[in-house]
């Protein structure tokens, strides 16, 4: 395990939650006041490549000219590279609107996988999903003929999505239970679900497969012991505590950490500790060796060399 030292703060603007990177190295993220901005490496401009409608979190290239939007209560949208035209992808499933869209990977061909984190709160509600444990997170599939089907549900607070690089399973974070789970996709275990990665040492968020082949978990917080008492609390009673101020409710420590595990679920990477300027750590992207990481709370984004 290694601290972050080494690590260099990056301004941007308020809540850059999500990073993706491009193949000329540049970096993308998206802000709470809806814009999609980029910025080329340490100290390049911020330059505002398009404006969406909701609140844009997870983020992935769709092809060589558009950006994948994951725009939480506006749905699934794409985003011209050349332009800032936006088209929406996917906003309802069965008729119902989607208003929790958060993560998503993308398939050589075009399938998307992508997840709805709860069915009774927006993101903004988040402590209140993890806190009554509604257990109506979902993973979807669309396929590139916009036909949308349900992988898993039940889940948590379905958040990061990572995408083998082989295309033969796709892993889900859930982040009240600790852990990531794995949908094969090919071969004989096709359309079985399992436990990839168990009892994390904190609540995952946003997940991402690396240049390097692995699988990189955001853990923007350590496990929470009053969030783990709350639990085991009738279900009465935390219903009335998620409708206290956030202030009163189990919520995020401060110390940061980043792990990557290989196609076994095993770690092969870990990191800990506080980034100075930075917090809440959310979004993370290796790629040719540096990691690059997201915040939904804070103003910059990070980065430190492998």
């Amino acid at each position: 395990m290694r601290d972050f030292g080494g690590t260099t703060v990056v301004p941007v603007g308020e809540g850059p939650e999500d990073v993706v990177v491009d193949a000329a190295g540049r970096v993308y993220t998206g802000l709470a006041d809806g814009r999609i901005v980029r910025v080329a490496g340490f100290t390049g401009p911020v330059e505002t490549v398009a404006e969406v409608p909701g609140r844009p979190l997870g983020l992935e290239l769709l092809g060589d000219d558009e950006l994948l939007v994951c725009a939480s209560d506006a749905g699934l949208l794409a985003v011209s590279l050349a332009d800032g035209a936006v088209r929406t992808l996917v906003d309802r499933v069965a008729g119902a609107r989607l208003e929790a869209v958060n993560n998503a990977a993308v398939a050589a061909d075009g399938t998307i996988y992508f997840t709805d984190s709860s069915q009774r709160f927006r993101i903004p509600q988040w402590r209140a999903d993890l806190v009554r444990r509604t257990a109506t997170g979902r993973l979807f599939r669309r396929t590139p003929d916009g036909a949308v089907t349900e992988l898993l549900g039940g889940l948590e607070f379905a958040n990061g999505v990572a995408l083998a690089a082989d295309g033969s399973w796709v892993a889900v974070a859930e982040t009240g239970a600790a852990r990531v789970h794995r949908v094969w996709l090919t071969g004989a275990r096709a359309g079985t679900a399992e436990v990839f990665v168990d009892d994390l040492p904190g609540h995952p968020d946003n997940i991402a497969l690396g240049s390097d082949g692995l699988v990189w978990i955001t853990l923007p917080s350590p496990r929470v012991a009053a969030l783990a008492a709350v639990h085991r609390l009738p279900a009465a009673l935390r219903a009335l505590l998620s409708m206290l101020p956030p202030g009163l409710q189990p919520g995020p420590g401060r110390t940061l950490g980043v792990l990557a595990v290989d196609d076994r679920g095993a770690t092969v990477h870990r990191f800990s500790g506080e980034i100075a300027g930075f917090e809440m750590l959310t979004g993370v992207r290796e790629a040719g060796g540096r990691l690059w990481f997201g915040s939904l709370t804070g103003s910059t984004l990070a980065t430190v060399a492998l």
